[in-house]
C-alpha cells in the first residue's frame, strides 16, 4: 500500500489531507530534501518522491538516485524516467551519495555516473551519518574517523573533477564549523564544498549564526530549517520546528549564502521527530573535544536559557501513525508557505 492510498483509507486523516491529492500549491523556489520525510513516510523510490514534491509546488529535490531510497540499484530506464519527468516539470535534482570507503571508489563512481545521467546539478554527502558525541567514546576513535574521512575525500576529489558535479559534505553534527572550514580550505576545489545545514552545529556548541557565516563561502547546497532548544538535565534538547518558529535569523542566513554562493540552491529539510538530546554536560560528550573549552559550553547554555521556545518542542512519538503522517506532511507544507510568503522563496 502506498502512502496516498493509506491516507485515503485512514478515516481520521482523510478529511485533513484532501489538498495533497492535487497540484494545488503555488510554485516555490525551495527544493525539498528527502530527509524531510525521515521520520514517518519513506517514498518507495526517487520518482515517487519527485511526484510528491511537485504536488507541493517544490522547485526540486535532493534524494538518493543509486538505491538510497528504494534500497536497490536504480536501472538505466528508471534513471531516464526520473530525468525526463523532472525536465517536464521544470524541477532540479540534487543527488545524495555515499562517500568512498577508503580507497575503494567503485560505488562512489557509479553514484556519480547515475547522478550525471539523471541530470543532477549537485551532490550531497556526509563523512559521518551519525552524531559525533554519540558515536565516539574516545578521542582516539574520533581521530581514526578523521583520518578515514581525509582518505575518503582524497579518493573522491579526482572523480568529482572527472564528472564535474559539485559535492557538498554536510555539517552533520560531526565537524565543528572551524574544523569544516579548515577542511574546505585544505581541499580547495570548485567541485568540493559544504551542504550547509542551518541547524546542526549548535549540537557541537557552535553559535548557530556564526557557523552559517563561516561555512557560507564554501556552500554547494543547503538544508534550510529553523530550530528550537529547551533545557534538559544532561544538556539541552534540540528540535526542528516550523520556519519562523525557531531562533534562527533566516533572512540573514539566506542572505549570507546568496552573497557568498549565489548558485547554491536552497532545500527544505523539515524533519518531523521528537527533540534530540544533546548531552553536553556528560563526560562522554567531551571525549572527542580536547580543544573545546568551557567557554563554548557557557555560551551555548546561556543561548539555550535566553532562547526559550514559543511553543513546547514537538513530541511526535506520542501520536498515532496516521496522525504522524498528517503532521509530517503539514509541517513541510507550512514551511513552504512561510518561505513563499515571508522569505520570498
Amino acid at each position: 500500500m502506498n502512502r496516498r492510498t493509506f491516507l485515503r483509507n485512514t478515516t481520521a486523516a482523510s478529511s485533513l489531507l484532501l489538498p495533497l491529492m492535487g497540484d494545488n500549491y503555488p510554485k516555490s523556489k525551495l527544493g525539498i530534501a528527502t530527509t524531510s520525510y525521515l521520520g514517518v513516510w519513506r517514498p518507495k523510490d526517487t520518482y515517487e518522491f519527485l511526484e510528491h514534491c511537485h504536488s507541493l509546488g517544490a522547485a526540486g529535490i535532493q534524494a538518493g538516485i543509486h538505491g538510497d531510497i528504494a534500497g536497490e540499484a536504480t536501472t538505466r530506464a528508471e534513471i531516464s524516467r526520473i530525468r525526463n519527468r523532472a525536465e517536464q516539470l521544470g524541477m532540479f535534482i540534487e543527488a545524495m551519495v555515499v562517500m568512498p570507503r577508503g580507497t575503494d571508489t567503485a560505488a562512489f563512481e557509479q553514484a556519480l555516473k547515475d547522478a550525471r545521467e539523471v541530470g543532477a546539478v549537485a551532490l550531497r554527502s556526509a563523512c559521518l551519518g551519525t552524531r559525533r558525541y554519540e558515536t565516539f567514546s574516545t578521542c582516539e576513535a574520533w581521530q581514526q574517523h578523521v583520518k578515514e574521512s581525509h582518505q575518503s575525500i582524497e579518493a573522491a576529489l579526482p572523480l568529482l573533477e572527472k564528472y564535474k558535479i559539485p559535492l557538498g559534505v554536510e555539517n552533520h553534527k560531526d565537524w565543528t564549523a572551524d574544523e569544516m572550514a579548515a577542511l574546505m580550505k585544505q581541499y580547495s576545489s570548485e567541485y568540493f564544498g559544504v551542504c550547509l545545514d542551518f541547524g546542526n552545529n549548535i549540537s557541537l556548541l557552535d553559535d548557530p549564526m556564526d557557523a552559517i557565516e563561516k561555512l557560507a563561502p564554501f556552500t554547494v547546497t543547503t538544508h534550510l530549517k529553523d530550530m528550537a532548544v529547551a533545557n534538559w538535565t544532561d544538556g539541552f534538547l534540540l528540535s526542528e520546528v516550523l520556519l519562523g518558529d525557531g531562533y534562527l535569523d533566516l533572512p540573514r542566513a539566506i542572505g549570507l549564502v546568496r552573497q557568498a554562493r549565489p548558485k547554491a540552491r536552497l532545500l527544505l529539510e523539515m524533519i518531523t521527530r521528537d527533540p534530540l538530546p544533546v548531552p553536553c554536560l556528560t563526560d562522554k560528550y567531551w571525549a572527542t573535544f580536547p580543544d573545546r573549552s568551557g567557554l563554548y559550553l557557557a555560551r551555548t547554555l546561556r543561548f539555550v536559557a535566553t532562547h526559550k521556545p514559543a511553543k513546547p518542542l514537538p513530541l511526535i512519538s506520542q501520536l498515532s501513525h496516521a496522525e504522524q503522517l498528517q503532521v509530517e506532511d503539514q509541517n513541510v507544507i507550512d514551511c513552504l508557505n512561510y518561505a513563499r510568503e515571508k522569505l520570498g522563496l
